[in-house]
C-alpha cells in the first residue's frame, strides 16, 4: 500500500515524492567502535527535480538496543 501525502517540493512546486529511511552515527567512540547508528531519519524526495528533506525522527532506547544487537 502506497502512502498518501499532502506536499509539495519547495523547489519546483511538484507533487509526487518518494519517502525513504536512513540511520546514522553520532560523533561518539562507542558508536564508532561498535558502528551503532543511533540516529535516524526520515526523508522525502522530489520525484521531479531530487530535491530531498530529512527529518530527524525519535527513537526509544529499547530500540537503540535492539538495532545494537541486532546489528542494524
Amino acid at each position: 500500500m502506497k502512502q498518501q501525502i499532502d506536499w509539495r517540493c519547495s523547489k519546483c512546486n511538484h507533487h509526487e515524492c518518494e519517502i525513504g529511511k536512513f540511520a546514522a552515527t553520532s560523533g561518539g567512540i562507542f558508536t564508532k567502535l561498535f558502528n551503532v547508528q543511533n540516529k535516524k531519519f526520515s526523508t522525502i524526495s522530489c520525484k521531479r527535480c531530487q530535491f530531498t528533506e530529512i527529518y530527524k525522527t525519535t527513537t526509544s532506547k529499547l530500540a537503540n538496543i535492539f538495532d545494537f544487537l541486532s546489528g542494524t
